[in-house]
């Protein structure tokens, strides 16, 4: 057996399954409900300052941060979104 055999049967042997979840530093993954559940909380963080802020009750700083964030949290959600719709289409494409 040569050496390409030898390393290519030893990552074969310590790769996870695909269906096995993976876990990063002891800790497990967030699940999609708390993912969603975090996007929830930082758009009504960032609507409350900017009620806040057209109140006169917030600084501009506090507002840009907020909105940053909102954004942020909007841009990773629509990304997140294209790569399933993306995935499924593959799926249709496979042949049965």
């Amino acid at each position: 057996m040569d050496i390409a055999s030898a390393s290519a049967a030893k990552l074969y042997t310590n790769a996870r399954s695909a269906t096995a979840p993976s876990e990063q530093g002891g800790a497990s993954l967030p699940d999609f409900a708390t993912l969603a559940g975090d996007l929830t909380d930082t758009l009504q963080t960032g609507e409350a300052t900017a009620k806040a802020a057209m109140a006169g009750k917030a600084d501009t700083q506090s507002l840009v941060q907020a909105l940053a964030s909102s954004e942020l949290a909007i841009e990773t959600a629509v990304t997140l979104r294209d790569r399933v719709v993306e995935a499924y289409q593959e799926i249709l494409r496979m042949p049965v």
